[in-house]
């Protein structure tokens, strides 16, 4: 959809205000502090297109992203059309619409339409990977003890059937630089390791790890790396071409505001043949990407929608959301760095997170404090509680006022002081 098209149909929409123009020049000047600032009033109209429950202040948008209206008016207008055609739908087009939904994906994150697949989520994604790689017993694969839970397990597996061995690492929550954190993986690095797995940006507490630097690491090694970029895709800029990572997965549903159930894969194109599909398909090309992307009959009107979630992020536009997914997490997180008994558990440099941080209270277990903050002070968020994080992560939104922050600082600062 062309972005006047796409600007119609947000204005035709039942909405309380106009779109503002994207250079905000007739906005008021409550700028914000910090590079990248635009007025309020440009979020205030953004905040308008999302239907938001009143019951709480939603600061847990790291699961799934609310789909703004305009996107889920779109997304209804898909149901209706595929339902409408039926199987005349599904037998001509669908294949067709799903290609040129991932070239879009492939073109906001600067790879090859041939190197990138829609799928549903990064755990699908990822383990497609981890299970289609063709291991030997004795290969090594290396990854950190704060990755996500379902990719641990995954490899685990591949322990078990092929007798891999899984070496891992602990991610400090205050990297003194980035050449810890490369060397942490690099220590672990023998002759037999073939896959390390790094989080772009890590899911419990929002850190940004220097995945090229990674990269160029592993690959002097002879080693690949697969990353998951679950939380980055719609959240901060993504370019694979400059990452220059093997393989790549993120959920779409979140930071782009995708329905649930849309995710994406790359596979650097030297390495497709190798990847064993996690379902057969019937393309027989192993040098193609699409051998590995059998999903059987699906809602295929959920991959319609990405095009409509891609228009909407540029609409916005890709670094004013980082800019102010970064600020929002700034405002907040600054206010406690310094308070007692708050410990923050994400790194302090600006370039080492974004809109995702974790916050922790030395007085109270991360479940209780998640549990008062929504009975005492209406905060729905997340307790994380394993390995070196021990805090309730916080995830606000592009819809998030200051007033709510104002609300969770305050709501922190009380508790911190309970005995």
């Amino acid at each position: 959809m062309k972005k006047r098209q796409f600007l119609r149909y947000m204005g035709s929409a039942a909405m309380a205000a106009p779109l503002l123009p994207l250079t905000l020049e007739n906005t008021s000047k409550n700028v914000m502090p910090y590079p990248g600032k635009d007025s309020e009033a440009f979020w205030e109209r953004i905040r308008k297109d999302y239907k938001l429950k009143p019951d709480y202040i939603n600061l847990e948008s790291g699961y799934y992203n609310i789909v703004p209206t305009p996107i889920l008016e779109k997304y209804t207008e898909h149901v209706q059309h595929v339902n409408y055609e039926g199987s005349y739908y599904m037998r001509t087009v669908q294949w067709d619409n799903k290609k040129k939904a991932a070239a879009r994906v492939a073109e906001l994150v600067n790879c090859s339409e041939k190197e990138l697949i829609i799928t549903r989520n990064t755990t699908e994604s990822l383990d497609m990977i981890i299970g289609g790689y063709p291991w030997e017993k004795g290969d090594e694969a290396i990854f950190a003890v704060q990755d996500y839970g379902a990719m641990q397990v995954h490899f685990h597996q591949m322990e078990d059937r092929y007798g891999i061995v899984c070496k891992k690492v602990s991610l400090p929550n205050h990297p003194k630089s980035d050449e810890e954190i490369v060397s942490l993986y690099e220590s672990q690095i023998t002759p037999k390791t073939k896959l390390l797995m790094v989080c772009h940006m890590v899911n419990v507490t929002g850190q940004i790890l220097p995945v090229r630097k990674i990269c160029d690491m592993a690959h002097s090694h002879g080693v690949e790396v697969m990353v998951d970029g679950a939380h980055c895709i719609g959240h901060i800029k993504v370019d694979l071409a400059e990452l220059d990572c093997d393989y790549y997965g993120s959920s779409l549903h979140k930071w782009l505001c995708a329905p649930l159930g849309a995710g994406m894969l790359y596979v650097a194109e030297r390495n497709i043949p190798k990847i064993w599909p996690l379902l057969a398909e019937h393309e027989n090309d192993q040098t193609k990407i699409r051998r590995l992307n059998h999903t059987g009959t699906h809602p295929v009107h959920t991959d319609l929608t990405i095009n409509d979630a891609v228009d909407y992020l540029e609409m916005i536009g890709v670094e004013r959301k980082e800019n102010r997914m970064r600020y929002l997490q700034r405002y907040w997180s600054d206010q406690l760095r310094n308070v007692d008994n708050v410990i923050i558990n994400t790194p302090i440099e600006p370039h080492r997170s974004c809109g995702i941080a974790n916050v922790g209270l030395t007085n109270m277990k991360p479940s209780e404090m998640a549990q008062t903050l929504l009975d005492e002070f209406n905060v729905w968020t997340v307790a994380i509680d394993f390995e070196n994080v021990h805090g309730c992560r916080i995830t606000p939104n592009v819809f998030t006022t200051l007033d709510e922050l104002d609300q969770f600082v305050g709501a922190i600062k009380t508790m911190a002081k309970r005995a």
